[in-house]
């Protein structure tokens, strides 16, 4: 009886080969009917449904897209002066005319953030290369070479993951000195930590593996065998901590903007425009939530696209 049943399916594997049809063998053993959604295989269903993003990822990759946009070709959405305003229209609410509102000294809110995207967004870019090359580099040199070497450089990651982010990055820019791009430096080299600490994990899980013995075992050299094996499968989840990064930058720009630390006015920068307005959150509350609400949609979008690529590469 066995063997009648093991003749029909290898017959029924081979009908299926010379057709080119990919069943599932479980399915095939059901005596499913060909080309019936039972005979599909089991790995394309899991990837197929796998594939299909949620509502929430569209949202959040339509946020990021516009608030690139805005950055790219600010002049496409809006027609004011980021930077003169007009007096007689001083804290106007939001309307029709000005979506956002106007300010103190009558300048559109909607204009300065717009604007002002391509200084947060270009900042947090700056401080996500900065964090993950410095980082990436790190990890891996300790992870692959491994031994003393490792232990100092991660004795060094360990006492910059001690110190509080902000309060690194506030050292450094004192250092460095204000403005946007001395903050995103600051904010890169203070997430340096995280991405060499992430990248050695991923660097000697990969090279504990058994195709990584192999190759070096086949008489594959160091160097090849790193670039060609270790590198390329090590990576991935460092690439979803680069994108969870960014929307972390964008938040840490903004704060040592608020605080003074980044763009000097009038420079449209997301966090100086929230600090601008807080003078007047009795009177004109819109100043403060408006470009508040815009960060937190953007952080929120950037973390959400960021988990997304993190399930995918697992």
């Amino acid at each position: 009886m066995s063997t009648q049943i093991t003749d029909a399916a290898a017959a029924a594997a081979a009908r299926d080969e010379a057709t080119g049809t990919v069943v599932d063998p479980i399915a095939r053993d059901a005596g499913a009917a060909p080309g019936t959604p039972e005979r599909r295989s089991s790995a394309a269903r899991l990837f197929a449904r796998g594939r299909r993003p949620s509502w929430t990822l569209v949202v959040a990759i339509a946020v990021v897209a516009v608030a690139v946009l805005w950055a790219v070709a600010p002049g496409l959405f809006t027609s004011y002066d980021p930077i003169d305003g007009v007096p007689a229209e001083k804290l106007l609410p939001p309307s029709a005319t000005h979506w956002f509102g106007t300010d103190a000294i009558g300048r559109d809110l909607y204009a300065r953030v717009v604007h002002g995207a391509i200084h947060s967004l270009s900042g947090a870019l700056i401080a996500v290369t900065v964090g993950l090359v410095a980082g990436t580099l790190i990890g891996v040199i300790a992870g692959s070479v491994g031994g003393v070497l490792d232990e100092i450089l991660m004795r060094i990651v360990d006492v910059l993951l001690s110190i509080p982010g902000l309060l690194l990055s506030l050292s450094i820019i004192i250092l460095l000195g204000f403005g946007t791009v001395n903050a995103a430096i600051a904010v890169g080299i203070g997430s340096v930590a995280s991405f060499a600490r992430l990248s050695r994990s991923e660097v000697v899980r990969v090279r504990r593996s058994d195709y990584v013995e192999a190759a070096f075992g086949s008489g594959g050299s160091f160097a090849s065998v790193l670039g060609r094996h270790v590198l390329p499968n090590s990576l991935t989840a460092v690439v979803a901590l680069a994108a969870l990064q960014f929307g972390s930058a964008i938040l840490a720009i903004s704060t040592l903007g608020f605080l003074g630390y980044g763009a000097p006015p009038p420079t449209p920068e997301w966090g100086l425009l929230i600090a601008e307005g807080r003078n007047y959150v009795a009177t004109a509350w819109w100043l403060t939530t408006l470009p508040g609400l815009v960060v937190l949609v953007v952080v929120l979008s950037a973390n959400r696209i960021s988990q997304s690529i993190g399930r995918r590469t697992r």
